[in-house]
């Protein structure tokens, strides 16, 4: 049979990461993504700068500023946050198809698809890594293993940056020295059980006995944290292999300013991606215009219709006008530009009887 191997990915400080890509000045400073600290605000993310400082996410703006005057605060801003993560699954899926997103700088690569042992799966997670640095600047670390649990645990070993593998018969091993909070799914509450009983690393937890750990842990939550503290953990990836969107990009050797280049390849990609639905007979509720600019930063505009569309011309002039939506939010010359289109329906055929 067959040994699985699974990646977990986790980009680097995802949303003060892509601040600093918006505003590069951030990049020496300390800097906290999240609530207003004169409020009851709440940290979301810390740069690795503030970190030195002791600062960590769910901790409170307020506690976060107390352990660092200087840091400079900014208010999360999800929707430029989602169009970096869609970038980056993109370029993750052009290395490794089959993936399982758990968060927007998170989930689960299945390597073993493309990789035949660790040794190229390693290879294949540091060309994922390269690609979501050419495509979007970011950084991320990974951790492969025979299983999610060893993989999102070995994602963490060497942030920012790294990629750690833990080879078949290595996984209680790999565990065992870590705090038994770094666990997946050892909660506060279930950690001060433990430590209450001595129990505070990950191998402490796997050599319970079964009496021991019923009084600690009842039920079958216990039963499952002790086959996690042993990498044992059977869960297949969480995908579907139902194509929900297609899209097409270009990225130009200068980038370009001029509106009526931009609109005509816009229009061209339109044409491409009206080919494809007529192939396949559906048609499109959603289109997206996708622009990264010079500096790498990247936008993009939705329009969702109230019914599908399957036209070039159509798809093409809603795309243009997003793109004008955006350019007059940003103005800018531009590196790439791309469609998508979500919402795919298949036609229903009528009887004629």
């Amino acid at each position: 049979m067959a040994v699985a191997i699974v990646a977990h990915l986790d980009l680097d400080a995802f949303f003060a990461s892509v601040e600093e890509l918006e505003a590069p000045e951030l990049k020496t400073k300390p800097l906290v993504v999240g609530g207003d600290p004169r409020g009851r605000g709440v940290v979301m993310t810390a740069n690795y700068v503030a970190r030195q400082f002791g600062i960590h996410s769910a901790m409170s703006s307020a506690e976060a500023l107390r352990r660092c005057p200087n840091a400079v605060f900014v208010p999360p801003r999800h929707a430029l946050y989602r169009d970096y993560s869609r970038a980056v699954w993109d370029a993750v899926r052009g290395v490794v198809p089959t993936v399982e997103r758990t968060g927007l700088d998170e989930g689960y690569l299945g390597v073993g698809e493309v990789a035949p042992d660790f040794l190229r799966a390693r290879e294949h997670v540091e060309a994922v890594q390269t690609a979501v640095r050419a495509s979007t600047s970011l950084t991320c670390a990974l951790g492969v293993a025979t299983s999610k649990v060893v993989a999102k645990v070995a994602s963490d070993a060497r942030k920012p940056g790294g990629v750690t593998v833990v080879v078949p018969g290595r996984e209680a091993e790999f565990l065992a020295p870590l705090a038994v909070r770094k666990l997946p799914g050892v909660g506060p509450r279930s950690a001060e059980r433990l430590q209450a009983a001595d129990v505070t690393t990950v191998g402490a937890l796997a050599a319970l006995e079964d009496e021991t750990l019923r009084r600690l842990l009842p039920g079958k939550v216990g039963l499952l944290l002790r086959e996690r503290a042993r990498g044992i953990d059977a869960r297949p990836l969480e995908t579907t292999t139902e194509r929900i969107s297609i899209s097409n990009e270009e990225t130009f050797e200068r980038d370009v300013e001029d509106r009526a280049v931009l609109h005509g390849e816009l229009r061209r990609m339109a044409a491409r991606l009206a080919e494809h639905l007529a192939r396949d007979a559906q048609s499109a509720r959603t289109v997206t215009t996708k622009l990264r600019y010079g500096d790498f930063s990247i936008r993009s505009r939705s329009l969702t219709l109230d019914v599908g569309v399957d036209d070039a011309a159509t798809i093409g002039d809603v795309a243009c006008r997003l793109l004008d939506r955006a350019l007059a939010d940003r103005p800018g010359a531009l590196r790439l530009v791309g469609v998508g289109l979500k919402g795919l329906e298949t036609h229903q055929q009528l009887s004629l009887a």
